[in-house]
């Protein structure tokens, strides 16, 4: 998984790099475009046009039956039941070919909104972060998997230069979780050290303030499924006693789009959609 990650991080940052040139918004809506029009000239190839064609018929059939025979209450009935019946069919034959599509939906969108949906954290100076409240840093939060839970209670974490502690790290073994509140007082990309009594290290980055990295995202998994939605860091390997490493980064600004990776995936979702059905016609795609 990791080595794909890699490869698709490559090639968008090839096919990207471009276009950004004109701005990221205009970026976004481009590969929306490109990945609505794509998924329906796929969905074309791999649907029952002809089914959905002669479904859709019958459907509108059993509407007119129901119109013209209004005062028959049998023929009304069963017109009905014929029109929800082929309204079921008509729902399984376009959901069917959608679901090979989910993955590169996934695949996209993950790219989109570690690129664009997110900004690196603050950089407070030094004495400032000696005068911030509880609250006002970036918590770092800890999971691990639930049959390393208890070696939440010999984890120390490692902050590198540029980066100070505002808590303690609060271990809770029971839950196998642990928690604590930092502050970046440097530029820069920072590797945060998750580290073990037995000598067992991972790292989780970090970007604060004006860095060069053009992927950014507020999770490291060791899920494979959950990996698929954050390509910019390799995934822990299966047998990692450490499940999920996270904290919260400022939402992405876009200039006159949504901000944040929900506003990047509403405008993906939106954008491909009106692409796609503008190239109904064209395409001769029946949906």
């Amino acid at each position: 998984m990791n080595a794909i990650n890699g490869a698709v991080n490559v090639l968008f940052d090839l096919a990207l790099k471009p276009l950004e040139l004109l701005g990221r918004e205009f970026a976004l809506l481009v590969v929306s475009g490109v990945f609505g029009i794509g998924a329906l000239v796929a969905f074309k190839h791999i649907s029952w046009q002809r089914g959905i064609r002669q479904t859709k018929d019958k459907i509108k059939g059993h509407m007119i039956a129901i119109r013209i025979y209004q005062d028959d209450l049998v023929v009304v009935m069963r017109s009905t039941a014929n029109v929800l019946t082929r309204i079921l069919q008509y729902l399984g034959l376009n959901f069917g070919p959608f679901v090979p599509l989910a993955l590169p939906f996934v695949f996209v969108v993950a790219q989109m909104v570690t690129r664009y949906g997110f900004e690196p954290l603050a950089v407070h100076e030094p004495s400032r972060v000696a005068q911030m409240l509880p609250g006002q840093g970036t918590l770092v939060r800890i999971e691990f998997a639930p049959e390393h839970a208890a070696r939440a209670g010999e984890l120390e974490l490692m902050l590198p230069t540029g980066v100070e502690a505002l808590s303690p790290l609060a271990r809770i073994p029971s839950r196998g979780l642990a928690f604590q509140e930092i502050a970046a007082t440097e530029a820069g990309l920072h590797e945060l050290e998750l580290r073990l009594a037995d000598g067992t290290s991972e790292s989780k980055l970090l970007a604060a303030g004006d860095v060069d990295a053009p992927l950014l995202q507020p999770e490291r998994v060791r899920s494979i499924w959950l990996s698929f939605m954050w390509p910019a860091e390799d995934r822990f390997p299966p047998d990692s006693p450490f499940s999920r490493v996270s904290f919260h980064y400022p939402d992405g600004e876009l200039a006159w789009l949504p901000d944040g990776a929900g506003g990047i995936v509403i405008t993906f979702i939106l954008a491909s959609m009106v692409f796609g059905f503008a190239m109904l016609k064209p395409l001769g795609v029946e949906i």
